[in-house]
């Protein structure tokens, strides 16, 4: 019998590599110590292959894996690996996503208290410069200050259980989720950012994604208390690092706790000069248990793929390539850019989905339904979701989704829509694909329009009165902001207009502000895709 072979390639738990040594059916290959460049040259031989941060599954890597089916990415990131590659290869990625859940809680409430009582410096003044000087070292207690959690998913939820045990005012900020997950622990629940910024001490738990990058910057710590305390033990980028040294620098930000950089290592971060921070290598997940548990479950869910039983966390699409027609395949990734975008534009909690394939294109509505549920769940837990564990989610959250799929109507021979609805309200968008795969948004909330789901857009609705382009254009260049598409549908009826415009630049709030200021608006919404 041909063994399957599982090659290791970056060191994990001893306890994981007993297991695959264990199974009389798998070949094991332990290449942690191999040269990078030596690892290209045997990894050929592999079935599926686990890995950790050391390993670059880049081009090189996927051309050299002529045998790979599947990869496990030991831990929760997966930037190291070209997923759209694997894809297109057909190796099923997945990740460990929550083995380090209580090692990340723990070392959050580690960060926080050393801030608090400022223990590294103090020890380092013993321990190394053997000065005895308790008048030095006056710091802070937890209790009774107010602690803002932004992010109140497993690792955010825990520090705050954790936080009230040490009698502290705790509130998060998360508009996806529901307020009663917070309530029901006793946890004050907000949809007012700035009732964040107003705490005494702040830690983000947030996937990283384009809302999330940089969330809290120069504009957001001017708003602070003087003397706040940060905390991020969740992704690098999370707090814009430039204005955090500025907060440190100026004594604005009392302390910080990190754990996570931009760029990594952080050897030469020059956050790293200052004497008002606690720092850590990226240690989120450095327990012996997290790590034994992240090698155990790695270790199994590598198994169950080499044998074809499961593919858990699958992080891409875990079908096999002849298992759907090509053409359904632009469909399902038109209809998970509309499920990003309708998340977006339509911020909150999601209540339901409905997803509608009409012509052909409706026989795959399961899957459609799935993708869509992806993009949508993407905008709020970012790589956290996959195809695999999307059904589960939206029913843990409560989401509804249902699925039709009707004949073809109008000009179309094949669309496919969602209807979206969370508590601030509904919105509808559909999409079919031209020749050559070409995508297109032809509908948003009963307005015509031509659109390429792509980019940065703005979507404003207005009244539909003389003047309101120019106007739009003029704020838009005011702040030096590129137009490089306007597609605009009318409503004869209503009287009134929805107008795409997609732009070069980034836009501001400030902005956003300023369009929504206009007399013949009704809403402004930003988008990226």
């Amino acid at each position: 019998m041909k063994k399957h072979v599982i090659m290791v390639c970056d060191h994990i738990h001893e306890s994981g590599l007993q297991m695959l040594a264990s199974q009389p059916d798998i070949e094991y290959i332990n290449v942690a110590d191999l040269p990078k460049d030596e690892l290209l040259k045997v990894v050929g031989k592999a079935d599926v292959v686990i890995t950790r941060s050391s390993t670059e599954v880049n081009q090189a890597f996927l051309e050299a894996a002529t045998n790979l089916k599947a990869l496990v990415r030991a831990g929760v990131g997966v930037d190291n690996v070209d997923i759209e590659g694997c894809s297109k290869r057909g190796i099923i990625v997945m990740n460990v996503p929550t083995a380090n859940t209580i090692a990340a809680v723990e070392l959050t409430m580690a960060h926080m208290l050393a801030c608090m009582r400022a223990f590294p410096y103090a020890h380092n003044d013993l321990k190394l410069d053997r000065i005895w000087k308790r008048e030095k070292w006056y710091g802070y207690e937890l209790k009774d200050k107010k602690l803002g959690i932004i992010g109140f998913g497993n690792i955010g939820s825990r520090v705050g259980m954790r936080a009230k045990a040490f009698e502290m005012d705790v509130i998060t900020y998360d508009p996806y989720i529901d307020p009663a997950k917070a309530t029901d622990l006793g946890v004050e629940y907000t949809t007012n950012f700035d009732d964040i910024l107003a705490c005494d001490v702040i830690t983000i738990h947030t996937p990283k994604t384009q809302e999330t990058i940089g969330m809290i910057g120069k504009e957001e710590i001017a708003k602070m208390k003087d003397g706040v305390v940060l905390i991020n033990c969740a992704r690098g980028g999370l707090y814009d690092e430039e204005a955090l040294y500025e907060g440190l620098k100026s004594g604005k930000v009392r302390f910080a706790g990190i754990d996570v950089f931009v760029k990594e290592p952080a050897t030469d971060n020059p956050l790293l000069d200052l004497d008002n921070i606690t720092v850590t290598p990226h240690l989120g997940a450095n327990t012996h248990e997290s790590q034994y548990k992240i090698a155990t479950q790695a270790a199994q869910q590598a198994l169950d793929a080499a044998r074809g039983i499961s593919y858990p966390n699958a992080l891409n699409l875990p079908i096999r390539e002849n298992e759907i027609p090509e053409y359904a395949k632009a469909y399902l990734e038109l209809i998970q850019k509309i499920g990003f975008l309708a998340a977006q534009a339509n911020r909150g909690p999601i209540k339901s989905l409905k997803v509608t394939g009409e012509g052909e294109i409706g026989e795959f509505v399961d899957s459609l339904a799935t993708f869509a549920a992806v993009g949508a769940l993407k905008e709020s837990l970012g790589e956290t979701i996959n195809y695999v564990n999307a059904d589960f989610v939206a029913k843990e959250r409560g989401i509804e989704i249902r699925k039709e799929k009707t004949p073809a109507r109008g000009a179309f021979k094949n669309r496919v829509a969602l209807k979206l609805t969370s508590e601030n309200g509904v919105i509808e968008i559909s999409g079919t694909i031209f020749n050559d795969n070409v995508q297109r948004i032809v509908e948003i909330n009963g307005f015509a329009l031509d659109v390429e789901p792509k980019g940065r857009m703005i979507l404003f609705k207005n009244t539909d009165v003389p003047g309101v382009i120019g106007d739009v254009g003029h704020i838009l260049a005011k702040h030096h902001v590129n137009i490089s598409d306007f597609r605009l549908g009318r409503d004869k009826s209503s009287g009134m207009a929805l107008a795409v415009i997609i732009v070069d630049n980034d836009v501001s709030e400030e902005v956003l502000k300023e369009l929504d200021d206009l007399e013949a608006s009704v809403y402004v919404k930003y988008v990226i895709l």
